[in-house]
């Protein structure tokens, strides 16, 4: 009986140091997504009208939206371009800054500086960079007596210009989760494949990416996220333009709530977006993770 009411005691114990982290998670997480499922079912109402019920009205518009789908299709090939490139980068600064060299802390810093910046204070400086006149980019191109394009405006490069800059600034930060990976591997584990005389190449593959995979999937995720809540530096660079050619979902979102001023549009879009992000949490959480070395 003591042993019951002790263990009754410890569930307590345990659920009212969780109530905290839950009421703050059901607050900020659950209930505005509940709220943008249930809005999305609307359409809004208009000189002090209630909203009406359409139920599945909005996502049947949504499906007949070319600009959406051109908008998904810009937000892919972001995502195909910043998170692989952003994760290879990532990787090889870390690599290089993990060995022995001199000023070692200072080219870590200089890889870790642009994820300090506000995304704001980033997209000035490379709005500043692609400026079609007066930008370096241009200005060193001219240099070697080539025009350079215009970046930001010509729709056929406006896209990998937006996609540069968000692997510029993303890069740093990963580097510093596979610093920490690398700083963790057994220093034995490369003395041992030395003395059998292991190429670095062959160590790499065999030993160390493999020891990495667990954080090479929380990167995988965090860059995934990143790639789909783009808003600050669009905002600052293109505006979604020219003609939607740097529109992403959540700057698309951004547009219908708080430009055209249908919010329930936007919870439609919104609620798309989370089930699309459900799915590859889904997949990672049941496929990826089984096939992962944790130490």
């Amino acid at each position: 009986m003591a042993k019951r009411t002790s263990d009754r005691r410890m569930q307590v114990y345990g659920a009212l140091l969780l109530l905290p982290a839950a009421v703050l998670l059901g607050t900020f997480a659950y209930l505005p997504t509940v709220a943008t499922l249930i809005n999305s079912l609307f359409l809004p109402g208009f000189r002090g009208s209630p909203p009406e019920f359409v139920g599945l009205e909005n996502y049947a518009l949504l499906i007949e939206d070319r600009t959406f789908w051109k908008v998904a299709r810009n937000n892919l090939i972001y995502a195909l371009g910043t998170i692989p490139t952003a994760i290879a980068l990532a990787l090889g600064m870390a690599l290089f800054v993990n060995g022995r060299l001199p000023g070692r802390g200072l080219v870590r810093m200089a890889y870790f500086t642009p994820t300090i910046l506000p995304m704001i204070a980033a997209a000035n400086i490379w709005m500043f960079f692609y400026a079609p006149q007066i930008g370096l980019f241009n200005n060193l191109l001219g240099a070697l007596g080539v025009t350079g394009p215009n970046w930001l405006g010509d729709p056929s490069v406006a896209l990998t210009s937006v996609i540069a800059m968000a692997v510029w600034k993303e890069a740093g930060f990963f580097m510093i989760f596979y610093l920490a990976a690398l700083q963790s591997i057994p220093p034995e584990l490369e003395e041992a494949a030395n003395l059998e005389g292991t190429s670095r190449w062959s160590f790499f593959w065999r030993v160390t990416f493999p020891l990495l995979m667990p954080t090479t999937l929380f990167v995988l995720i965090n860059a995934l996220i990143n790639a789909v809540r783009v808003v600050d530096h669009l905002f600052i660079l293109t505006k979604g333009g020219p003609n939607n050619a740097t529109n992403l979902l959540l700057y698309y979102v951004y547009e219908n709530a708080f430009s055209f001023f249908d919010r329930t549009y936007a919870a439609t879009i919104t609620v798309i977006i989370l089930l699309v992000l459900a799915v590859v949490a889904t997949v990672k959480f049941t496929v990826l993770d089984r096939r992962t070395h944790y130490q």
